[in-house]
């Protein structure tokens, strides 16, 4: 089941329903998650924003991994085989909420976070295929995705650290 949101000629953007959830792994989920608004903004920039003297991800708590480090975690870990998908279908943002950690792996694609805090359009965080992102409980932001994109993600539970 896909769902479409957005508006102009030709200018739509697809949320495909993700593959069947292991158990327990939509708890906390937000309601958010599933509301997506076409954007207008281009997408730009690269990893690596500074806000001051510490790197934007620091600011807000995120963690990243990449390269070989994410990778041999990914496989450690299952991700393709056991966490569920989500994906969109094309260009398109939208806010989202964390009401509990998530651990996502990017599998293409890109996206760029722009947290609720942040004062400038110049500080945020974008994540590539092949990253493994660790959003922090109640990190709020808009999700900017500039083509299709993919992720494999599991929700944690307090005190796992995986």
């Amino acid at each position: 089941m896909a769902s479409t949101a957005g508006a102009g000629a030709g200018a739509r953007c697809h949320l495909l329903s993700p593959i069947p959830m292991a158990a327990g792994a939509a708890a906390g989920a937000s309601s958010r998650r599933r509301r997506c608004v076409l954007s207008a903004a281009s997408g730009g920039g690269g990893g690596g924003r500074m806000v001051g003297r510490r790197p934007i991800e620091d600011v807000y708590k995120v963690r990243v991994e990449r390269g070989a480090t994410a990778q041999a975690r990914v496989e450690a870990l299952r991700v393709m085989e056991t966490w569920s998908a989500w994906r969109t279908g094309g260009r398109c943002h939208m806010p989202w909420d964390w009401q509990v950690d998530q651990l996502v792996y990017v599998v293409s694609g890109e996206v760029r976070v722009l947290p609720t805090g942040a004062t400038t359009g110049e500080e945020y965080m974008h994540f590539v295929a092949g990253d493994l992102v660790r959003y922090p409980k109640w990190l709020e932001a808009d999700l900017h995705f500039d083509g299709p994109y993919e992720e494999r993600y599991r929700f944690l539970a307090y005190g796992d650290d995986n």
